[in-house]
């Protein structure tokens, strides 16, 4: 299942993933974007038959977070989403709780109701096509009065099976019992007047996610987020906020092992890791973010540079075993051994002979271990 999404906001942004309630699609959401892009990159995805994305038929809500997992690469993310989308949010952090970083649950449930009126739904979408429920959804989504006629048309376009086999998807769809096992902070919104998924819905996501937070919007029905943008908007990005500034550190971290990896080869970095401790996690990731993330990744200088640089002062202060995982860094940046013997050369120079006549026995026994053929 391939579902159709689009990002918006700064490329090197933590990301947001946001899903739609049934019905809609990615516009659901656009009340909120220009503030959320402030600070998140944020991908929004649409529903098989709903908008850009394919039909389907025959799927599940873990079907839905598995795909969604997919068009959401392997970084860590935040994920949100509205009724069904929640419920496909609940599924993706419960399925992969070491990439969720946060959770948001706006105008959602763990069950959804019995089975029976969603599979009635379904029998009459598939008779009568989606735009046949405008009426009933209208009083469902927005308290009396609002104009959401912009949301509704769009049932006229939507895939009458698919809508359908949504439908079934969210009559399987039971987590109550599990909702102790979510570890991601959580907020919980709910719409005061919300007739499809009321208050006692929310209660029980807040009261089961272990320190969820609540947040009831007044005047708002199912589609809180339409009918009172600013106050979901200042929920969703104070409860991000936090979020953010660890996400930050996350991306610092996964580029600086990028980086890492690059320069200094799998094997190295993989002993690395696996030698780490209780006592030295704290340094490990200090010098992954600090040392290869915000100065290797520096745009002054390339990485050729950068290793004339680090080999020198490496002979200059004697570190002697970081010098011989450098000489093999260097050539992997693209120096020669012949460059590499000029650099220290240089440094009999500026750092003295002994400490030159040092460098060049590590080098050589370096060299010779690599081989010709390079590292």
């Amino acid at each position: 299942m391939k579902l159709h999404h689009r990002v918006d906001g700064p490329s090197g942004a933590p990301l947001l993933v946001l899903g739609p309630s049934l019905g809609t699609t990615t516009e659901v959401w656009r009340p909120q974007l220009a503030e959320l892009t402030t600070s998140w990159r944020v991908l929004r995805y649409d529903l098989p038959g709903h908008g850009g994305s394919a039909p389907a038929t025959g799927f599940t809500i873990g079907d839905l977070a598995e795909a969604v997992l997919e068009v959401s690469g392997d970084e860590r993310f935040a994920i949100g989403g509205i009724s069904l989308g929640g419920a496909v949010a609940t599924t993706v952090a419960l399925r992969e709780p070491g990439r969720v970083r946060g959770l948001v649950l706006c105008c959602t449930s763990a069950r959804f109701g019995e089975p029976g009126p969603w599979r009635e739904r379904a029998e009459l979408v598939r008779a009568q096509g989606a735009a046949a429920l405008a009426p009933a959804l209208e009083k469902r989504w927005f308290t009396p009065g609002f104009d959401g006629r912009w949301l509704l048309d769009e049932l006229a376009e939507v895939h009458a099976p698919s809508y359908a086999a949504c439908c079934e998807a969210l009559a399987a769809f039971d987590v109550t019992g599990r909702l102790g096992e979510v570890g991601a902070p959580t907020l919980v919104i709910a719409g005061a007047e919300d007739p499809a998924t009321p208050l006692d819905h929310a209660l029980t996501l807040a009261g089961g996610i272990p320190g969820a937070s609540l947040t009831v919007v007044p005047g708002a029905a199912h589609l809180a987020g339409v009918e009172r943008p600013d106050a979901v908007a200042t929920a969703v990005t104070r409860h991000l906020r936090d979020l953010g500034r660890d996400a930050g550190r996350d991306a610092g971290r996964d580029a600086g092992m990028r980086t890492r990896r690059e320069v200094l080869g799998d094997a190295h970095v993989d002993r690395a890791i696996a030698a780490t401790t209780g006592f030295t996690r704290d340094f490990q990731d200090f010098i992954t973010r600090y040392a290869w993330d915000e100065i290797w990744n520096r745009p002054g200088l390339d990485r050729r540079t950068r290793s004339c640089v680090t080999l020198t002062a490496l002979v200059a202060r004697g570190h002697l075993d970081e010098l011989a995982m450098h000489v093999r860094a260097a050539l992997r940046n693209g120096l020669t051994p012949d460059e590499i013997k000029e650099v220290l050369l240089q440094t009999a120079v500026y750092c003295g002979v002994p400490a030159a006549n040092a460098a060049f026995a590590v080098a050589r026994r370096t060299l010779d271990e690599i081989g010709p053929e390079g590292p």
